[in-house]
């Protein structure tokens, strides 16, 4: 297993791509990830833009990079 902090609550790699596959899913688990790290504007922005241009970029770069989109450090 990768060492270091894993997305969608340190759940493994295929399970991750497999929730971020489904647009809900994926939504919701960003989102609370999202609230669980203090991350508030990336949390509203995933809230409004969660179902489009945020889950695209979030399932190219869960497959690519096996990391889901992390914008917004505030």
């Amino acid at each position: 297993m990768a060492k270091g902090k894993r997305d969608y609550f340190g759940l493994g790699y295929i399970v991750s791509v497999i929730l971020a596959i489904i647009p809900v899913t994926s939504w919701i688990c960003g989102a609370i990830t999202r609230l669980s790290e203090g991350k508030i504007v990336a949390f509203i922005v995933r809230l409004v833009f969660g179902f489009n241009i945020v889950w695209i970029c979030d399932l190219i770069l869960m497959i690519v990079s096996k990391r889901i989109l992390r914008i917004l450090p505030i």
